[in-house]
């Protein structure tokens, strides 16, 4: 790949560019949506706590095709039985045998059994998962540290049954990790007055959201200028997230379904506007 570095839009073009991505976000940001993602989940429920887990559990399954997800999700809510919620509240080393055998990529029935013990210590001890994170933010304000940074750092303490094979499918800004299945549950979460996210928390705003950055994202990013950093890391989303602001302050996390769609849906923009043609 070439080395040289990358072009940036100007401020400018980057207006003009808005236009089409607008476009192509409108697009795709539609209801019908829903049924190919894996934030049908949490539309499948009615209970605030049960699309609360079944969004977290989905987005931390979210790893690969679509369509594979979107199975081994479906498995997963399947041996969970009727309420995921239910399930979390009630759970004990007798209910690991739902969950046994269970397997998506490197994740495990193992991975499962302490992410859930951390849920039920949470649910125990707050309203509701949102409260969770609300104490996360405001933990993350007064020490200035990233929001999902404190969010791991309480969910890991919140269970002394997680291996630390487990550790990795709860990612930290703080490691460098661009955080993405953590910044796509917050953008289902947080986004009000969207036709796919189901936006049923307030404990932040979605002016704050940062873009959940997947191979897919960053290469789009990278072709039309918005994105210089060649690696998919932290700094990246905080760079990407920033250009995105240019265009919508209150909703920069909107255009995830703009850069997907020209990555994995066949969108398209005019060709003037490809500025690094090696992505």
């Amino acid at each position: 790949m070439n080395r040289a570095a990358l072009r940036k839009r100007s401020d400018a073009t980057l207006r003009e560019l808005g236009f089409y991505l607008d476009e192509i976000n409108d697009h795709v940001e539609k209801e019908e949506y829903i049924f190919s993602d894996p934030v049908r989940f949490m539309h499948e429920f009615t209970l605030k706590q049960d699309k609360e887990v079944a969004g977290f559990l989905a987005a931390l399954l979210a790893w690969g095709r679509r369509d594979i997800v979107i199975a081994k999700s479906a498995e997963l809510f399947m041996r969970m039985g009727s309420s995921p919620y239910q399930f979390v509240m009630k759970y004990g080393q007798p209910e690991f045998k739902y969950l046994e055998g269970f397997k998506h990529r490197t994740f495990r029935a193992e991975d499962l059994h302490g992410i859930i013990l951390s849920l039920k210590s949470i649910l125990h001890d707050f309203e509701d998962f949102e409260a969770f994170w609300a104490d996360c933010y405001r933990k993350a304000q007064q020490t200035r540290r990233p929001l999902i940074a404190l969010f791991r750092e309480q969910f890991l303490n919140q269970s002394n049954g997680m291996l630390k094979r487990t550790l990795k499918h709860i990612s930290t800004p703080e490691k460098g990790s661009p955080c993405k299945r953590l910044f796509m549950y917050l953008r289902w979460t947080i986004r009000k007055n969207s036709p796919v996210d189901p936006g049923i928390w307030d404990f932040m705003t979605p002016a704050e959201l940062q873009i959940p950055l997947d191979v897919h994202v960053a290469r789009q990013s990278r072709r039309y200028g918005l994105l210089t950093r060649k690696s998919n890391d932290w700094e990246a989303v905080q760079q990407l997230t920033a250009t995105l602001r240019k265009l919508n302050k209150d909703d920069p996390a909107r255009y995830d379904f703009a850069l997907f769609g020209l990555g994995a849906l066949n969108c398209a923009l005019p060709g003037k506007y490809l500025l690094n043609k090696e992505y």
